[in-house]
C-alpha cells in the first residue's frame, strides 16, 4: 500500500479512537458525573457508572498489553474484565481509572500513529490479529460501552445533551 494511503489509514484510525464522527469521545460522556452517582443503579440495567468505567479500563488495557507484549496473559473472561464492586471504593479510585484509560488510549494512538508500526503484520504471539484490527476493537469496544453509559447516565438524570 501507497504511504500516503497508509498515513490515511492511520488519520481514520486515530479519528476513531479519538471519538470521532458519530463516536462519543470519553472526556465528554463522564465529564460532570457527581461522586454521588458513580456506583449508583438503575432497575433493570446490570452496570453502574463505575463498573461501566473500569470495564473500559481493564478490556483497553487488556487489547493495548497485548498488542505491545508478546507475553502478557490476559484476565480470566468474562469476570478478569469487570470490578468486582458497584462502586469506586473511594473518589481516587475512579481519578486513578480516569487517568488510566487515557493514558493507555494515547498509548494506542500512539502506537497507530507511529509509522514504525506496520498495522498489518500478524502480531507474532497472536492468532492472526494485526495492530490494526486490534486498534479498531479498542475504538468500537469504547463506543459501546460509552453509549451505554451516556443512556446509563441519562436514567439517573445525570445527562444533559453535550454534557
Amino acid at each position: 500500500m501507497a504511504p500516503d494511503k497508509i498515513q490515511s489509514l492511520r488519520d481514520h484510525v486515530l479519528y476513531l479512537l479519538r471519538g470521532g464522527g458519530a463516536h462519543l469521545d470519553f472526556e465528554t460522556a463522564i465529564a460532570g458525573l457527581p461522586a454521588g452517582l458513580r456506583g449508583a443503579k438503575v432497575a433493570g440495567v446490570p452496570h453502574t457508572p463505575w463498573r461501566l468505567l473500569e470495564h473500559l479500563r481493564i478490556a483497553q488495557w487488556d487489547i493495548l498489553e497485548f498488542c505491545r507484549n508478546p507475553r502478557y496473559v490476559s484476565p480470566e473472561f468474562p469476570q478478569g474484565y469487570w470490578p468486582s464492586g458497584d462502586a469506586p471504593p473511594n473518589e481516587q479510585a475512579w481519578d486513578r481509572t480516569v487517568a488510566a484509560f487515557g493514558a493507555d488510549l494515547r498509548a494506542m494512538q500512539d502506537l497507530v500513529a507511529d509509522p514504525a508500526t506496520d498495522l498489518f503484520a500478524p502480531l507474532p504471539h497472536g492468532q492472526g490479529q494485526t495492530i490494526l484490527r486490534e486498534a479498531l476493537l479498542v475504538a468500537d469496544h469504547n463506543a459501546y460501552h460509552l453509549g451505554q453509559l451516556v443512556v446509563l447516565r441519562r436514567l439517573l438524570g445525570a445527562w444533559t445533551d453535550g454534557a
